[in-house]
């Protein structure tokens, strides 16, 4: 696929000398999604009021389509729509309005058939007359991305899509980013919920402390850096490991479980040697299970072991 954004050393010191952002590498590939995940303050807003021209960065260079977003800032910015966290639309104006509004913003001359293609996406369009303090929460989010995609941009960012809204409706709005997606827009999305990323990305970024950890294929993330469990259901309780034991990577996980991890990229795996041993210590097996690293667990280590 072709990059369709770039950044390069990017870097923001604010005022006092809080460094938000350090040399900030980052290339986004034309109909992707990259979920963007880091804990508050990681610098994931900071990054994206930059690339959408809303703060100015310290150092560093950004293209959007090959325009670069200082010299050539209006041909960069008419690419991108930008979904921001808080939801800031005038009560009193209907949706329709709304989003011709906006559109009028870049220029972009009067179409209202197309702005009725774009409700029709986000299931807003029998909402079109309506004015925006009767709307529910969701649907005001809709009106949002509405709004960020009526100049028809290439490259749509999402910044806390879900934040504050129920599991039902960011169930609703996943499936509206793979619909968006499907008509061939890039997407990128800041959340801190890591289903949200594990159910919708392509691959994932994980930010901290201003700094890109890495930026990666999210099924190969999961595979490098993952590791599997094995789950052994003993018939009978045990308060403590056997001696015999004490060189397999085990410990208690329950009154009558053991768990036993282990590398999936490894040579071997160690469980053939592990149930030899368990039988040869009269340890006598219910059941086994296995599990893998959630995302989640992969995260949390990356940001602990940055930390450190």
């Amino acid at each position: 696929m072709a990059t369709i954004l770039n950044v390069k050393g990017v870097t923001k010191t604010y005022d006092g000398g809080h460094e938000a952002l350090k040399g900030v590498d980052l290339e986004i590939e034309e109909g992707e999604i990259l979920a963007l995940l880091g804990p508050n303050g990681a610098g994931k807003t900071t990054l994206i009021s930059i690339i959408c021209g809303i703060a100015t960065a310290s150092s560093g260079q950004i293209t959007v389509g090959g325009h670069d977003h200082v010299t050539q800032y209006r041909a960069a910015r008419e690419m991108i729509g930008l979904v921001p966290q808080e939801i800031n639309l005038e009560p009193f104006e209907t949706v329709m309005n709304t989003v011709r509004f906006s559109r009028g913003l870049f220029g972009r001359p009067r179409n209202d058939a197309r702005i009725e293609e774009i409700l029709k996406l986000l299931s807003l369009h029998d909402k079109k007359d309506n004015r925006i303090m009767t709307l529910s929460g969701g649907m005001k989010r809709r009106v949002l991305i509405a709004k960020a995609l009526c100049h028809d941009p290439k490259i749509l960012f999402l910044d806390e899509p879900t934040a504050g809204v129920d599991v039902e409706l960011r169930k609703d709005m996943w499936d509206i980013v793979a619909k968006l997606k499907e008509t061939g827009v890039t997407i990128i999305l800041t959340t801190h919920y890591i289903e949200e990323a594990e159910a919708m990305a392509d691959r994932i970024g994980v930010i901290s402390n201003g700094e890109i950890l890495l930026v990666e294929d999210k099924a190969a993330l999961i595979k490098r850096l993952g590791q599997k469990e094995l789950l052994i259901e003993l018939d009978h309780p045990i308060d403590a490991i056997p001696e015999s034991l004490s060189h397999h990577a085990l410990t208690i996980g329950g009154v009558q479980e053991l768990v036993y991890a282990y590398d999936v990229q490894g040579d071997s795996t160690g469980i053939t040697g592990l149930l030899a041993d368990l039988r040869a210590a009269g340890l006598h097996l219910a059941d086994l299970s296995t599990r893998q690293s959630s995302l989640e667990d992969i995260f949390v280590d990356l940001v602990k072991e940055k930390t450190a």
